[in-house]
């Protein structure tokens, strides 16, 4: 691991969470002095990944973040094959579609939604590209973790709680992947925000696990039917399948 490369990813880590932070604080947080911050801050200001608020000479993450987030997803190849699919799959069920990611990191990673598709039925809605979901409390973060070759089992260390049906026992999590294993399916229920439930299937290349799709449901409408469990499941392995695989699910490698 390259040292000056990981304090400027985890600077930009602490500025996503915290959305603006002094040098002290940023010093505090990432338990480093503040010259060697500073001089990493600076380099990343040149590059316009940060920027500073003159006012209060906080700092915030920069422009150039959105370039590269953005061209993040054009050359993604499971949003392009997605976006028809997940159309489809919204016109079936009635219901808003998020495509996700996973996304490494502490305990068992968060999903990264990159492409939603909003309910037909209208109204006002706020954009969700980009927005970081725990994986163990989301259907989409289930769908994939099922399917990963290892996964973490911190046993006896609970998981993050979201909301008080937050699935935080890991020894229970991983009979709820198994059961992924058989059907293709994850569910979860209010467990990430309250009021709001889904059903997710993993979506695989011709080599690997790359994300999921699913549909959320307002939790006044859960739980949905087999033809929602089944729309998803097909959608999951249409795409699965534009995108190279030849089998859906694919088995979790050893």
């Amino acid at each position: 691991m390259i040292q000056s490369v990981d304090r400027a990813i985890r600077i930009l880590t602490a500025l996503q969470g915290a959305r603006r932070m002094s040098l002290s604080e940023l010093s505090a947080h990432l338990d480093l002095r503040p010259p060697t911050v500073h001089g990493i801050v600076r380099t990343l200001v040149s590059h316009g990944l940060v920027v500073q608020d003159r006012a209060t000479g906080r700092y915030q993450l920069g422009p150039a973040t959105l370039r590269l987030g953005n061209v993040y997803l054009d050359t993604l190849d499971l949003r392009s094959r997605a976006i028809t699919w997940a159309e489809e799959l919204g016109r079936r069920t009635g219901f808003a579609v998020r495509v996700g990611v996973l996304l490494p990191g502490e305990a068992l990673g968060d999903v990264v939604i990159i492409y939603h598709q909003p309910r037909l039925d209208g109204g006002r809605y706020m954009p969700e590209v980009g927005i970081v979901i725990p994986a163990h409390a989301s259907a989409l973060g289930k769908a994939m973790l099922a399917f990963l070759p290892t996964v973490a089992d911190p046993v006896g260390t609970p998981l993050r709680g979201m909301t008080g049906e937050t699935l935080t026992d890991p020894t229970e999590l991983q009979g709820v992947l198994a059961q992924v294993r058989q059907t293709g399916i994850a569910e979860e229920c209010d467990e990430a925000v309250l009021g709001e439930s889904g059903i997710a299937g993993a979506v695989f290349d011709s080599h690997q696990l790359v994300g999921a799709i699913g549909v959320v449901v307002p939790t006044t409408e859960w739980p949905v039917g087999d033809a929602v469990a089944e729309a998803v499941r097909s959608a999951a392995r249409t795409v699965s399948r534009e995108l190279g695989a030849t089998q859906w699910p694919r088995p979790a490698s050893e």
